[in-house]
């Protein structure tokens, strides 16, 4: 057995992250990392028998590229015995609708399509190639986009129970010399190369930087990310238990949307990282999106907010002050209104 295959094997045992004759829907792009993983789960045989599909998503941007990657990812199908999938989406299209990024509708339209095959072939586990590489990068993109502390610990190797990450603690040159001991071939994805995309910039340009700095910065980013994973777990638990004590929720009305009350005094004694917690707890609660800034401004009411003083936020969210507790609620429905939060 090949050493990658070797620690590979022993990660998916000692994680749990797949049992035997498990169902397994696998992304394969062609490109190095999802080849190499898709060879890698198919390949265990007696060891950690699975049944493995692949599934390669057009995404409608590389016509040029595009048959010749998924005839690829067929034949490797064929030869490993393994189940094969296409599924095409409109990116470009989608994303004008939508008002979002190329970057950003890829992967929510690619993540729909491992879902729907994974549905199809009785799945429960979706295996993706990110590897340690990817990981720093992913670290370093969070930090430009203002992440906190959770967006700090990376991505995990397991997410929602499904999602699973084999590779997450794999650098590259590892895959790289897999492939070339196993002789499986590959194609490369001329988009990883146009700079337009964040995700290159940081590979190309940032992380080549700071190693002028720190020859082993993906390694010190890798290893910050496994420390604050940790730290994240034990205040995720410290957090869960604060937010039973001071919070009560009521689910409302699907128009209305739910209700959260929180008792102020009881907020104003926990630590500022717990109040923040609570308060991302309550957006998230409220089915709004958690922004630093209505964090600040949720705490500072608590703090200083007289009584009836009033939040605005954005969807028709509002924070209401009143007897020594906050309330938070859609009093005219969501979207009913803008905040007015400068």
């Amino acid at each position: 057995m090949h050493p990658l295959e070797k620690k590979i094997l022993q990660l998916l045992t000692d994680n749990k992250l797949l049992i035997d004759r498990e169902a397994v829907l696998v992304g394969v792009s062609a490109g190095t990392d999802s080849m190499a993983l898709f060879h890698l789960l198919a390949g265990f045989g007696k060891a950690l028998p699975l049944k493995v599909t692949a599934v390669y998503v057009d995404h409608g941007l590389r016509p040029s590229e595009t048959e010749a990657e998924a005839n690829l990812v067929q034949e490797a199908a064929v030869r490993l015995a393994a189940g094969f999938a296409l599924v095409r989406v409109d990116v470009r299209g989608e994303a004008a609708r939508q008002k979002k990024s190329l970057e950003h509708m890829a992967r929510d339209l690619r993540y729909q399509a491992f879902d729907q095959v994974a549905a199809q072939v009785g799945a429960g586990k979706i295996a993706v190639a990110h590897t340690a590489d990817d990981q720093a990068e992913e670290i370093i993109i969070r930090m430009l986009r203002g992440a906190g502390r959770g967006g700090f610990s990376g991505m995990r190797m397991i997410r929602a129970n499904r999602i699973i990450r084999p590779l997450l603690t794999t650098p590259k040159e590892e895959i790289l010399v897999y492939l070339q001991d196993r002789n499986i071939p590959f194609l490369e994805d001329s988009s990883n190369q146009d700079l337009r995309f964040l995700r290159n910039q940081v590979r190309l340009e940032v992380l080549p930087f700071l190693e002028r700095y720190n020859p082993a910065v993906r390694e010190t980013l890798r290893r910050s990310a496994a420390i604050l994973q940790d730290e994240e777990d034990l205040l995720a638990e410290e957090s869960a238990r604060c937010w039973h004590e001071l919070a009560l929720v009521d689910k409302g009305s699907v128009d209305g949307g739910p209700e959260v009350t929180i008792m102020t005094g009881k907020l104003m004694e926990l630590h500022p990282a717990l109040q923040r917690r609570v308060a991302e707890r309550m957006l998230l609660t409220m089915e709004a999106r958690p922004d630093s800034r209505q964090i600040e401004h949720f705490i500072s009411l608590a703090r200083e907010g007289q009584g009836n003083a009033q939040l605005h936020f954005s969807g028709g969210l509002r924070i209401r002050k009143h007897k020594g507790q906050l309330i938070c609620s859609y009093p005219q429905g969501k979207g009913a209104g803008r905040g007015d939060l400068s």
